[in-house]
């Protein structure tokens, strides 16, 4: 049974990277006048061959993968009916916009009710925090810095009645306007226009005023609160059987409205991405370990598997239960593993809020918008707040894109063409994650004078992914 598995499939990944090649170079000459004919023939057989191995392989990621190539194809060849595609990707932003309130409300409050007295968290979770506030604030600088370096996001060229209504609808604002905008006067408004930062605002105070009343009162109202959060979860993962429709459909329309220049805006940006990473993980996360005297070979061969599942799956989730038992066998004590990396799940997540800086900027460059750097400060205190707590919420960040646009008054449409790649950057924004937090659990062991000798390698179970 293993080798019919294995034979299949190998078969059908040489059937994937086939398809791949085949569109690739087709499309390479598509030019031609005398081959469109034959090209588009071969494309769209193509196309048929890659949707039969997402059929067979039956997983989402495989879905997204092969309906963003063959939107690119619908878009490319039927312009008309790509245009109308777009129907699919506004259905997927719209149910994705429902998820902000609720998800951030809920997570926000449970987080600061659950661990707002230090005195029972104690001095490691006060170390703890204070780390994971220091790195994701770089993350988020790193990020600034490299899109407006790059401006991978300039030169799109737009239909005028798209580039006029997203002129129209970004509205300069200062920074005291912004943090006025910040304070809510009616949460029910604030949660029926989606103002992400009054949102956070009301959540951090009602969070805070849950810590102080007294537990036997608090719990009930935590547990409906935290059933709540552990609801929205599921209710992403039901939207998120869409995503293939949406990302199709976002990919066909902008390329149909756009053209196959806009591949090369978006391929820019998943390059300025990996790229940061690679930065931010050499002028960051590697003078971490020198400062705190952590191998980094050592630790990186120790962490390499959790980060490849990470990789592989777009999951953190999947990946903690190894990524503790690796930390374990390194050296760090159970105790500091189970507080310290549950913790950074929500609060130190240093791929996502690298994206979420570099992603907003990029909204605005496509758009034509020149953010005075007040502004993009104003944007990067927000992204720092927003982004916590929703680790295990497939394409978090996009939610979190999304409502940070709205409170800029960016416009949506650069968002919807990042739609398309964004499961690209979503593999490498997820290990990146469980990559620093399997060091924040080493620097915090460290920190306390607990970091001990390097174990072997304990044998696991296999784990579900």
């Amino acid at each position: 049974m293993e080798q019919k598995d294995s034979s299949f499939w190998n078969t059908t990944n040489k059937i994937l990277l086939g398809s791949i090649a085949l569109l690739i170079l087709l499309a390479s000459v598509a030019g031609l006048a005398h081959l469109e004919m034959a090209c588009s023939i071969f494309r769209w057989l193509s196309c048929l061959g890659l949707i039969i191995f997402a059929c067979r392989h039956k997983n989402l990621t495989t879905w997204i993968i092969v309906a963003m190539l063959v939107g690119i194809e619908l878009g490319y060849s039927f312009p008309a009916y790509g245009m109308k595609m777009q129907i699919f990707s506004k259905i997927f932003l719209k149910l994705i916009k429902t998820i902000v309130a609720p998800l951030l409300f809920s997570t926000l409050v449970v987080g600061i009710a659950s661990h707002s007295n230090l005195k029972e968290v104690g001095r490691m979770g006060l170390k703890a925090i204070i780390y994971f506030e220091i790195v994701t604030t770089l993350a988020l600088i790193v990020g600034l810095v490299s899109i407006n370096i790059t401006k991978a996001g300039e030169g799109i060229k737009v239909d005028p009645a798209t580039a006029q209504q997203s002129i129209s609808a970004a509205k300069p604002q200062t920074l005291g306007q912004v943090i006025l905008h910040a304070f809510p006067e009616n949460i029910a408004k604030s949660v029926a226009e989606n103002e992400v930062l009054q949102i956070v605002v009301f959540s951090i105070l009602f969070g805070i005023a849950v810590a102080q009343v007294p537990m036997e009162t608090r719990q009930p109202l935590l547990n409906v609160i935290n059933s709540l959060s552990e609801t929205m979860f599921k209710y992403t993962g039901l939207v998120m059987y869409l995503a293939p429709l949406g990302v199709g459909g976002a990919i066909a329309s902008t390329v149909a409205g756009m053209g196959l220049d806009i591949l090369y805006n978006l391929a820019y940006l998943v390059g300025t991405f990996y790229v940061t990473i690679a930065i931010f993980i050499l002028i960051v996360l590697v003078p971490v370990m020198l400062i705190c005297r952590i191998n980094p070979i050592r630790f990186f061969k120790r962490v390499s598997e959790p980060i490849t599942l990470a990789f592989a799956t777009a999951s953190s989730e999947s990946a903690l239960p190894l990524a503790m038992e690796k930390m374990e066998s390194f050296g760090v004590p159970r105790y500091i593993v189970a507080f310290v990396m549950p913790i950074g799940y929500s609060f130190n997540l240093d791929g996502t809020t690298l994206y979420l800086s570099l992603a907003s900027i990029f909204v605005a460059q496509a758009a034509g918008i020149d953010l005075p750097m007040s502004t993009q400060i104003a944007i990067l205190i927000t992204l720092l707040i927003t982004s916590k707590g929703v680790a295990g919420v497939p394409r978090a960040s996009l939610v979190i894109l999304l409502g940070s646009a709205a409170s800029f008054n960016l416009p949506e449409w650069p968002i919807m063409a990042i739609l398309g790649v964004d499961q690209i950057m979503d593999m490498c924004r997820t290990s990146t994650n469980v990559l620093g937090n399997c060091l924040a659990s080493a620097v915090v062991a460290k920190w306390e004078g607990v970091l001990g000798k390097e174990k072997d390698d304990p044998k696991l179970e296999p784990l579900p992914v």
